[in-house]
């Protein structure tokens, strides 16, 4: 408990400190701070890839290749962060998933706005398939806004009628820039990393012309039949705890093969604390169980 509270008055210390009308800053300063003090465990390593003109890297886990393909998009409000910045967790993850990772460095807002993102999503998906690795080889991952854009790729690779990945998990999606959740209001105090008027920033940087309801910035809005099987996990105390909810009921109406696991005390994205916390350890063992079981 003390050590989740000692986590959680830094992430605000350092909340406080952000000028969210300098999102180019904000994205340096998370380079920065992510080359300082972010290690990747002993064993893991990376390397920068070309995915079809788009900047990736690859991530793997000596010994730990079972013949798996992890599609991972880092989250960051579409606006910062990158597969630097996300290196420890992905290996986190590909380790127990038995699986190499691939991190593309999608084209960020507000250089960048919706629909560039989704662009370079489905251009990376469709680099693998023709490497020649198959669907059924394939978990898409993300967290965050990567979690809202993976939900995006299931979407669209379904409307376009590209093979469909094994299964997919989103790590406290951001599936609704419109902010019309009851959750904001009832975590607002609870929630250390996020607040609204970062959200309500960021959509708009990502976002600038057009409705947040379309269904390509707020998959929430999406078609969610035929979806392979997904796993949602968010912490109990975080602002977008309604954005996992209701996608998981909106995946069940569908029929979809969905599974969430909400972690009482846990705050956004919390999977990355796994140096830290026994919670955040035990999840990436629940995510390892559940793409091997898809991917066998």
């Amino acid at each position: 408990m003390l050590k989740k509270l000692l986590i959680n008055m830094i992430i605000q210390w350092q909340r406080k400190k952000t000028d969210y009308d300098r999102p180019i800053a904000i994205r340096k300063a998370t380079e920065k701070l992510a080359h300082r003090y972010l290690r990747m465990p002993l064993n893991c390593m990376a390397a920068e890839v070309d995915v079809g003109g788009i900047a990736a890297e690859k991530v793997w886990w000596y010994g730990k290749d079972e013949k798996r393909i992890i599609l991972y998009f880092h989250g960051g409000g579409y606006v910062i962060c990158s597969p630097r910045t996300h290196r420890p967790l992905v290996c986190r993850i590909a380790r127990e998933c038995g699986a190499m990772a691939l991190v593309p460095e999608y084209r960020l807002a507000p250089e960048h706005p919706h629909p560039a993102a989704v662009e370079d999503a489905i251009k990376s998906y469709r680099w693998l398939l023709k490497s020649g690795t198959k669907p059924h080889r394939i978990a898409v991952i993300g967290d965050s806004a990567g979690g809202g854009l993976a939900l995006v790729l299931l979407q669209q690779l379904r409307d376009k009628k590209i093979p469909l990945p094994a299964c997919a998990v989103l790590l406290s999606p951001w599936a609704d820039l419109t902010a019309s959740r009851t959750t904001i209001k009832a975590n607002k105090r609870k929630d250390p990393l996020l607040e609204q008027k970062a959200l309500e920033k960021f959509a708009r940087y990502y976002v600038p012309d057009c409705s947040f309801d379309h269904a390509t910035a707020s998959p929430l809005f999406g078609d969610f039949r035929k979806l392979p099987p997904i796993l949602l996990q968010v912490g109990e105390c975080e602002i977008l705890l309604d954005d996992a909810r209701r996608t998981a009921k909106k995946a069940r109406d569908a029929d979809v093969d969905v599974e969430i696991s909400e972690w009482p005390g846990m705050i956004h994205v919390f999977q990355y604390l796994a140096p830290f916390l026994q919670d955040s350890r035990k999840a990436i063992e629940e995510i390892g169980t559940f793409v091997k079981r898809h991917i066998p």
